[in-house]
């Protein structure tokens, strides 16, 4: 048999992890959230740490697909404290808890828009999700102008 030649919507979650390279976190997040933008996602700038359960819980609960029905267009980019702590800090995306998830300003500077640690445990995710989606600007400044939304 031929293989099909229709295009296929990729497997897999929706929210996606983008790990931060090297070089200035800035530029890196203004790269990004130009990115993003330009694939209709909303940009979140996400720091962890390999030993941080809710962390742990957070990305397992977006691998297995259970964040795609709440967070179906979240584009993150990821960094680590513990090895990068020094430039978040200079960036302005310190913080004395983790995870830390902030909405960046599109010039790559962090927003007021954030959220600092989470419960311990299983239930993590089910805790950070409604926190997330309340520093998501609201939907109508992702979506492309309507008749009914364009400015008159």
């Amino acid at each position: 048999p031929r293989p099909s030649t229709e295009a296929r919507v990729p497997e897999g979650p929706r929210v996606r992890f983008e790990p931060a390279p090297e070089g200035e976190v800035r530029a890196l997040v203004r790269a990004f959230v130009a990115r993003a933008r330009a694939e209709g996602r909303e940009p979140i700038v996400y720091v962890g740490a390999t030993w941080c359960e809710p962390c742990r819980y957070f990305h397992a609960a977006a691998e297995r697909g259970d964040l795609d029905g709440s967070l179906p267009s979240l584009a993150l980019l990821e960094f680590d404290r513990d090895r990068d702590g020094d430039r978040l800090d200079a960036a302005g995306y310190g913080s004395r808890m983790i995870p830390l998830f902030v909405s960046p300003e599109p010039d790559g500077a962090p927003s007021a828009r954030r959220i600092e640690g989470s419960i311990h445990g299983p239930d993590s995710p089910q805790e950070i999700v409604p926190r997330l989606l309340a520093i998501l600007p609201p939907t109508r400044e992702l979506l492309p102008p309507t008749r009914e939304t364009a400015p008159r």
